[in-house]
């Protein structure tokens, strides 16, 4: 899954790589899959991720990533401006 997130208060890098951060934490933790920033590295008010997640049923992942969209929907340090998923 890709996600584009914008980080309305964030004023610097150092203040996006916080929240980007807790935010992947809290990701990784709650569902067990994969997280990194794949794209906007340099753009202090937005952020793109990639979550990963692995399962022999596709449902179940699709699933999977669709309450992580949930969790980031409901986060109040961001906005989920899109996302996308793709199963292999």
């Amino acid at each position: 899954m890709r996600c584009v997130l914008l980080i309305e208060g964030s004023r610097s890098l150092k203040e996006k790589k916080r929240v980007i951060q807790g935010m992947m934490a809290r990701i990784r933790h709650r569902f067990n899959v994969a997280v990194a920033e794949v794209d906007c590295q340099d753009i202090w008010n937005k952020a793109q991720i990639g979550i990963v997640c692995v399962s022999n049923d596709s449902g179940h992942a699709h699933s999977i990533l669709e309450a992580v969209a949930r969790m980031i929907d409901l986060s109040p340090d961001v906005v989920l401006y899109s996302y996308e998923i793709e199963i292999l």
